[in-house]
């Protein structure tokens, strides 16, 4: 007769617990399998691959998109008439969504390191599933009525490029432990050939891809131009309401060479500022005259336009973030700011001796300057005293007639045009947006002599990139962060770029090999050991008494784990190293916008470097 002995109590894997407990829900040693994934949980995994990969360039886009966060509040705001941060939810609903995918894809990882079966539980399939369905239809929308931001994805490239390879290397030599494991574990040759190709594919790939990286900041140093002008664009609209006298005064306080204002004609033929075409958003035009808040603002004279208050707004919505950081005597000096006209402007600018650059905006049809806006803007220029070869004349309305009257006048284009038309029609400057001229555009249009100004430029990152492809000045909505940017961030020689390069590669390539080894090694050797560690519930199953089927079965269930001991010990504490690696790289993405740092001058350190984070 046999006697029946308790079972053996099993040494507690608490960082295995929480890794099948968290992603699958299971958190009893008998329901984790060292089974191959199913098919059906092998297609959740892909879809958990492809959402974090969606997920991952949804970020990148509106990390980058930054730098136009207010074009797109404006633009929410010419569709809803009411004035909101929209990148706000936006911003907070992409942090939570990448956050818990990239913690699902950091316990999927971890799963294959310990050979875990990938369960995903249906409540993270929900999860997931929301996930890739809100950024895809956010994909969708963008396209649809912000398109031409896409272009900001290239340009930022040309910046974080360099670096973004060198993470991506650091990642997928990282991976290497755990793809070396899963072949010296695989029993079938076509998985090991299968797996090890394609991860060879990869590494061979980043191994190359510095030859299709691009970038204007890879140059000698002796090749740098001049630090681009900076314009301000509406003035400085960070510090003061914008198109507002405050805001140019402050914009000159940061030492810009330029001021640039959206311009309409007032009912009388008075030019004023204004980049709506209503008045709603930057005065108190409800107030004042409600019944013709949604009228347009040149069917308004001089005289009404004057009395509205411009800065309220301001302080009522901040549309920047700044109004808090303002003293007292600051805050009443921006609530008490009115309508400004352009012959304000241009006295202003006169008396600095600055440049100034307007878009004029034709008045609606009907209106009594519909057919002399243009005389009525050259008499004010005639009269403010402003030099001519100050101002730069943007509209293409009878630029023949514009000639006769002021020819002094820099003739400024807002279309790309080859050099030789722009010749031929007698323009000798471009005002395009940022993501229209190229640095080869730029150095072409340099080469014949055309100026270019490209806006709106808020970044320090896009004005390092603009700075190296040549332009010769920028229009921005934030000269006061740009004025402590007196240096590219950064700036590296092409021999200098190639020796980092070759030697990332070799690294990366001797910890690859280094690590193959190991874990082969580490493999063969115990599997010639020979040494087994004996399971007691085999042991006790083995020796039992009669039991119905039904009871064997359940108990054959909890023999899950009757193999090896060695393997699952070391997996586990595989799978805790290999967690907190994957937790730092997750928890720390903000470092890699430091990496340029390395490479910039020692004068960028003497900047401040809490306005370049913002």
């Amino acid at each position: 007769m046999v006697k029946h002995q308790p079972l053996q109590v099993y040494e507690r894997q608490l960082c295995l617990s929480c890794l099948t407990g968290i992603y699958g829900c299971r958190w009893k040693r008998y329901q984790r399998s060292h089974d191959d994934t199913t098919k059906w949980e092998f297609l959740w995994s892909l879809i958990l691959f492809f959402t974090f990969s969606l997920l991952l360039v949804w970020f990148y886009f509106w990390w980058e998109a930054h730098n136009d966060y207010n074009e797109f509040n404006w633009f929410l705001y010419n569709r809803s008439g009411e004035w909101i941060d929209g990148t706000v939810p936006i911003l907070a609903t992409t942090a939570a969504g990448f956050t818990y995918i990239a913690f699902l894809m950091i316990l999927a990882l971890c799963h294959i390191a310990v050979g875990q079966q990938l369960n995903l539980h249906w409540l993270h399939k929900i999860g997931v599933s929301t996930a890739l369905l809100t950024t895809a239809i956010g994909f969708i929308s963008v396209n649809q009525t912000w398109g031409e931001e896409w272009a900001v994805i290239p340009i930022s490239l040309q910046a974080t490029g360099p670096f973004l390879h060198l993470g991506a290397l650091v990642a997928v030599t990282a991976l290497a432990w755990l793809v070396a494991g899963q072949v010296a574990r695989a029993e079938k040759t076509r998985f090991q050939v299968v797996v090890l190709l394609l991860y060879l594919s990869v590494l061979l790939g980043l191994y190359m891809a510095p030859l299709s990286i691009t970038s204007p900041c890879i140059m000698d140093h002796a090749n740098l131009t001049p630090r681009p002008d900076v314009i301000g664009h509406q003035g400085a609209p960070m510090l003061a309401p914008e198109n507002t006298i405050l805001s140019f005064q402050r914009a000159l306080q940061m030492n810009v060479s330029g001021l640039e204002a959206d311009v309409a004609i007032s009912l009388d033929g008075v030019p004023f500022l204004m980049r709506d075409r209503t008045l709603r958003r930057t005065t108190d035009v409800g107030k004042v005259f409600p019944a013709r808040q949604l009228d347009d603002a040149s069917s308004f004279n001089w005289t009404d336009l004057h009395s509205l208050n411009a800065g309220q707004w301001f302080l009522k919505d901040d549309p920047f973030w700044t109004v808090q950081s303002m003293a007292q005597r600051e805050v009443m000096l921006v609530g008490n700011q009115s309508v400004c006209s352009l012959e304000q402007l241009l006295r202003l600018a006169t008396l600095h001796n600055h440049t100034v650059v307007f878009s004029l905006r034709r008045p609606p049809h009907g209106h009594p300057c519909y057919h002399s806006w243009i005389n009525d803007t050259l008499e004010v220029i005639r009269q403010s005293g402003i030099p001519q070869h100050l101002v730069m004349w943007t509209p293409d309305w009878d630029r023949g007639q514009v000639r006769q009257v002021a020819p002094g006048l820099q003739q400024t284009s807002v279309e790309k045009l080859p050099p030789q038309v722009l010749h031929q029609q007698g323009i000798s400057r471009l005002l395009l947006r940022y993501s229209q001229a190229s640095p080869y555009d730029i150095r072409e249009f340099s080469r014949s002599n055309v100026s270019v100004t490209l806006y709106t430029v808020n970044e320090p990152w896009l004005f390092s990139v603009l700075w190296c492809s040549g332009v010769s000045s920028v229009s921005s909505e934030a000269p006061n962060i740009l004025r402590k940017v007196p240096y590219p961030i950064w700036l590296i020689s092409p021999d200098e770029y190639c020796l980092i390069w070759v030697a990332a590669d070799l690294i990366s390539f001797t910890v690859v090999i280094g690590i193959f080894v190991f874990q082969n090694y580490h493999i063969i050797r115990w599997r010639l050991s020979g040494m087994h560690s004996y399971n007691p519930e085999q042991i006790m199953l083995s020796a039992a008494v009669r039991r119905s089927s039904r009871d064997l079965n359940i108990m054959k269930e909890k023999l899950i784990f009757s193999g090896k001991e060695g393997p699952h010990r070391e997996e586990s504490c595989t799978a805790c190293v290999y967690c907190i690696v994957c937790l730092f790289l997750w928890l720390c993405p903000s470092t890699l916008k430091w990496l340029p740092l390395l490479f910039s001058s020692p004068y960028l350190f003497t900047t401040d470097l809490m306005t370049l984070d913002r």
